[in-house]
């Protein structure tokens, strides 16, 4: 039986992954996840945990070694998709040290665990994908910016702590292919999002603010940061498609591409989109907040993903209103339940 490790399993991404997984294969799969991870985007999956159907719960941590070499050993993944971060960049710039420990450190200790298992086990050679960020080109000058959009060899040029932690990613997993020659295939994920999105990500909050709104909970007015940065977006569902066709249509050992959706806007003409969908669009007012500012924004992510397209024949399907129409259903529920929520 193919087995296939998922690190971060209990996030958006993750969950979602293990979604496509468990429909389009037959692989069973594990997921890492700390004691104390938040299982509310796996709800609907635990009673298939429970009854050990295809989907096994490991605990580990990328801050410790050991936890990482005992699964590795004891489960020899046939495909790793190493996914588990600390993904905001605002949090980066008030916690650089755990962003760059968890995400750069955290991954050096995941390959040295398959590392030193290979060593052991000569017949062992699993896919490993090393989830990098669309983040490690920061803030590129309009002028600089490729007009196809950004490709794989643009310059990087990180405007976070979290960013530079990615480009440390990055580097980490052609790093281990070139020298071990472990088959380590690296993605730079655009802005990918839709249901179980996070509350601190932009279009995330626009949701469940307008859904807080509708429900009466809060005030009518949405609070934003930067709205003037310029994102292309994916569906995490499309996303984590391209995650299964990375690692199964021949992978390269030391490959690195870009994947993301073709829709791009201004941050602004998302969260209208939003504002739109809800019947209270004409009393909703937006208020800037200065704590939802980034001290330097990535503000030109324009995608050139013909690489991967050429490489695995990957399109994305789910057009971008369907995206935030999905993302706005899924706070519209959580709000439906009567749990309060932080207004961030």
């Amino acid at each position: 039986m193919i087995k296939a490790l998922i690190t971060g399993i209990t996030g958006m991404v993750g969950s979602h992954l293990a979604d496509f997984l468990i429909k389009e294969t037959n692989w069973d799969i594990y997921g890492v996840c700390r004691w104390r991870s938040p299982l509310d985007n796996v709800e609907h999956l635990l009673d298939r945990v429970n009854k050990k159907e295809r989907l096994f719960f490991d605990y580990a941590d990328l801050s410790d070694e050991v936890s990482l070499i005992k699964i590795i050993r004891q489960i020899k993944p046939d495909y790793i998709f190493h996914l588990a971060a600390q993904s905001y960049p605002l949090t980066s710039f008030n916690a650089p040290i755990d962003t760059l420990n968890i995400n750069i450190l955290g991954t050096c200790r995941l390959l040295e665990a398959v590392r030193l298992e290979t060593e052991q086990d000569n017949s062992y050679s699993p896919v490993i994908h090393i989830c990098a960020s669309s983040e490690v080109f920061g803030k590129i000058p309009a002028e600089k910016k490729p007009k196809t959009g950004i490709h794989e060899e643009c310059s990087f040029h990180p405007a976070s702590p979290y960013a530079i932690s990615k480009v440390g990613t990055d580097l980490l997993g052609r790093y281990y292919a070139e020298a071990y020659g472990m088959t380590v295939v690296t993605t730079r994920m655009f802005t990918h999002t839709g249901p179980r999105r996070g509350d601190v990500f932009h279009e995330s909050t626009f949701a469940k603010q307008i859904a807080m709104i509708e429900k009466g909970k809060i005030p009518p007015v949405v609070k934003v940061g930067n709205l003037e940065s310029l994102r292309t977006y994916a569906d995490v569902r499309d996303a984590v498609r391209a995650y299964y066709m990375l690692v199964t249509k021949n992978p390269i050992a030391g490959e690195y591409y870009n994947i993301g959706g073709t829709y791009t806007c201004l941050v602004k003409d998302t969260l209208h989109t939003l504002i739109d969908m809800s019947p209270m669009r004409d009393s909703i007012t937006i208020e800037e907040e200065t704590e939802r500012l980034r001290p330097i924004d990535a503000d030109l992510q324009i995608p050139d993903c013909r690489k991967f397209k050429s490489h695995t024949g990957w399109e994305p399907n789910i057009p971008y209103e369907q995206t935030m129409r999905d993302l706005l259903e899924y706070w519209r529920k959580r709000v439906e339940t009567g749990k309060e929520f932080l207004t961030r």
